[in-house]
């Protein structure tokens, strides 16, 4: 009765009601997707996008996630849908999702999309990357003003780890391998931009793209003064065929992550800032007698 009153009231000052503005999205492939109300039932098939909507709040709305995403804790619960290159998608339909969160280089997108699915393909490849889809998935929740403070505690976490990595580590030229076949962080990458912001250089240059597969003479070649790789592939780099002639390795110039850690350094989401840490953690814990060497001496 009281509302109804109080309509009535704005309707004889001449004022209206409006009706929440539709949500309306352009994503990575440059489609627009347009919404009435926010999602309240969301499907994500790629961890960082997972990490993405719980950072922003909207954990609660999630009603499935790829087989990968494990962080926050509380989406272990959840329906798990498969990976890039064998999602469930007859268990995604039936969930009923709202929306579909997922990576330009997921196989299903057009699949999902002949059987009326509405989805939002997002692919963070660096830093403004990130922010973008940060800013894109907080759109989409209805929250546009959520990703500010998400991004400026990533800013002040990168700042904090740059001022922890010794000086005598500053310009020192890394080899950061995401897989042993071996694919390696190029200084394109979120990775690489944040081992630049920490004050490193990387043997990958911008040419050969993010994330490139390396022959692995090249990182022979580049003899790199720091290593840094999944814990278990850096204990088996001395038994690749001349990788024990890697001065890095010789020198225990390794940053070597466990799975848990690792993880947070290859997503690129809202804990791309505690990932910088990890890796100041790692540099400020080298051989001092090591360290001493200059950047590049290990260049052939």
């Amino acid at each position: 009765m009281l509302r109804c009153c109080v309509l009535s009231l704005l309707g004889a000052l001449g004022l209206h009601v409006a009706a929440a503005a539709p949500i309306e999205l352009r994503d990575d492939r440059g489609v627009t997707l347009t919404l009435a109300v926010p999602p309240q039932r969301i499907v994500t098939l790629l961890p960082s996008l997972t990490e993405s909507v719980c950072a922003l709040g909207g954990c609660a709305r999630l009603v499935g996630t790829d087989r990968f995403s494990n962080w926050p804790t509380s989406v272990g619960t959840l329906p798990k849908l498969g990976g890039l290159e064998d999602a469930q998608i007859e268990a995604i339909v039936a969930l009923k999702p709202d929306v579909v969160l997922l990576a330009l280089s997921d196989r299903v997108i057009e699949r999902l999309e002949v059987l009326g699915l509405k989805l939002v393909v997002l692919e963070a490849r660096d830093h403004a990357g990130v922010q973008r889809a940060l800013h894109a998935v907080a759109r989409l929740l209805g929250t546009p003003t959520a990703a500010g403070p998400v991004w400026s505690t990533i800013e002040q976490q990168l700042a904090a780890a740059a001022a922890r990595v010794p000086a005598t580590l500053r310009g020192r030229r890394v080899y950061f391998e995401v897989d042993a076949t071996p694919y390696a962080a190029g200084s394109g990458s979120f990775i690489g931009e944040t081992l630049l912001r920490l004050g490193l250089g990387n043997i990958v240059p911008p040419a050969l793209g993010p994330f490139p597969r390396l022959n692995p003479e090249y990182v022979l070649r580049a003899q790199p003064d720091i290593v840094m790789a999944l814990q278990r592939n850096l204990a088996e780099m001395p038994g690749r065929p001349g990788w024990a002639a890697l001065q890095a390795l010789q020198r225990r110039q390794t940053c070597g992550f466990p799975s848990a850690p690792y993880d947070v350094l290859v997503r690129p989401g809202p804990r791309m800032g505690e990932a910088a840490l990890l890796l100041a953690d790692c540099l400020a814990a080298l051989p001092v007698s090591a360290a001493s060497a200059k950047p590049g001496a290990g260049s052939r």
